[in-house]
């Protein structure tokens, strides 16, 4: 049984009545509750007596380091089995740390720690890193995002990441480590006993000045499969230095984030040969940087590869215009693996459009997912959106926000949901204009066909 509430405000009656429910879950998620440290009192009573709850989800509740006192009393018993704990955005300080050290060091069956956007700072997360060292800690995903901390910070993870084999996923994005930490960390990254599967530092201050040694934890370790360096000023250079570990042989990397990292048409050609021989590869997040036609016609190239096994491209905010629409509609003609194509907020036009939709009708074409939102699309190009939609029933899930679409627009797109043919499922439709004979159009569609949720 799961218990999940979101947003809701806890009245003393509503509290109640939930508290008995919560005696037999396994799962409870009271995400923005208003809850407070008094609410922690009674989840640590829940704890304590319901041995089959292993995931537990407080994020955005002022909890405060009491409250967090109250809580891990709770997961200090015998009886507690939680695996999970999500504490983002609660008020913490590093006073919590100590508490959350004892539950580190004394309860194995908790594999999954979220203390995100809390000021634990580095004293505090030094203190935690103490716990994760004792053999009976098992813990196997850390999240760290936001917690204001310096560089200092990595020699205790260090420490942590030799002893703990266990630990699988570190996220210390948002936090202003510097180039000279991020090597540091990298020296414990390569280290035998380390086994990291994911990795995320995203707006960690990193420049190209420490790509080598990222790219070597990369050649060295066949277990890192999910990187993001997202929101770093890397530039051409820095990913040129990432490229030679991604291309190596043991590399085994799928998922790859370099949003905003200054890149250029320039790292393109790495790029391509990195979508073009790295069958592993089957995730890439390029958004927001100024790739231009040029690189996405390279890009488009690398897609038509049979080598090429990606299933996610995300090029949002990359200079695009309808001069590259070609390229891409060869590509997705040719490529049976890609799922999901997110494009928004690139000028590609109704032309550029009903390019694209001549390569999304070919029968070799799989996507699932497409986002085109704020693409300076109008109702001139929704005849074809509509003609896709109604014929490829791979297609699920289809973003139109922040375009110029109108009635007429919209009309066309309605026309295609009532076909029995059409699969959609999520219509996205953010900052479009229409009427109210339209809006109820809309409303009606959503009541005969309740598996579209249109989302506006």
């Amino acid at each position: 049984m799961e218990l999940d509430i979101q947003c809701e405000e806890m009245s003393p009656s509503r509290w109640a009545e939930l508290l008995s429910t919560m005696k037999s879950c396994k799962s409870i998620r009271l995400d923005d509750c208003n809850l407070s440290s008094s609410n922690c009192e009674d989840l640590s009573s829940i704890i304590n007596m319901n041995p089959s709850l292993t995931e537990l989800k407080l994020n955005n509740n002022e909890l405060g380091d009491a409250g967090i006192e109250y809580l891990c009393k709770g997961l200090l018993t015998p009886s507690c089995s939680l695996q999970k704990l999500w504490l983002q955005n609660c008020n913490l300080t590093s006073a919590s740390c100590e508490t959350l050290r004892s539950v580190l060091s004394a309860q194995p069956s908790l594999t999954e720690l979220h203390v995100g956007d809390n000021k634990l700072g580095t004293a505090g997360v030094k203190v935690l890193c103490q716990g994760m060292m004792n053999p009976n800690c098992k813990l196997e995903k850390l999240q760290l995002e936001y917690c204001e901390l310096t560089a200092d910070i990595v020699e205790a993870l260090n420490a942590a990441l030799q002893s703990k084999p266990t630990l699988k996923e570190l996220s210390l994005s948002n936090n202003t480590l510097g180039d000279t930490a991020v090597k540091q960390l990298c020296q414990g990254l390569v280290d035998a006993s380390c086994n990291l599967e994911l990795l995320h530092l995203e707006n960690c201050g990193i420049t190209s000045d420490s790509c080598r040694e990222i790219s070597a934890v990369l050649s060295n370790k066949s277990s890192l499969i999910d990187l993001s360096v997202g929101d770093n000023k890397i530039g051409d250079s820095g990913l040129a230095l990432l490229c030679q570990g991604l291309m190596h042989p043991n590399c085994k990397i799928q998922k790859l984030w370099l949003w905003d990292c200054d890149l250029t048409s320039a790292s393109c050609k790495d790029l391509s040969r990195l979508i073009s021989t790295k069958e592993t590869l089957t995730e890439i997040s390029l958004i927001d940087n100024n790739l231009r036609d040029l690189g996405m016609e390279m890009l488009c190239q690398a897609l038509k590869d049979p080598k090429s096994k990606l299933q996610e491209l995300w090029i949002r905010e990359c200079g695009l215009t309808t001069a590259c629409c070609k390229a891409l509609s060869s590509a997705l003609s040719m490529n049976k693996h890609l799922k999901v194509l997110h494009m928004g907020e690139n000028k590609l036009g109704d032309a550029g459009v009903e390019l694209m939709c001549e390569g999304l009708l070919h029968p070799n074409c799989n996507i699932q997912s497409l986002w085109l939102g704020n693409c300076d699309l109008t109702a001139a190009c929704c005849a074809t959106l509509a003609t896709i939609m109604a014929t490829k029933q791979c297609l699920t899930e289809l973003d139109l926000s922040y375009n110029s679409l109108e009635d007429e627009g919209i009309r066309k797109i309605c026309e295609a949901l009532r076909n029995p043919s059409c699969n959609m499922q999520q219509l996205i439709l953010y900052d479009i204009f229409w009427s109210s004979e339209v809006d109820d159009e809309l409303r009606a569609l959503e009541e005969s066909k309740p598996e579209v949720k249109i989302i506006s």
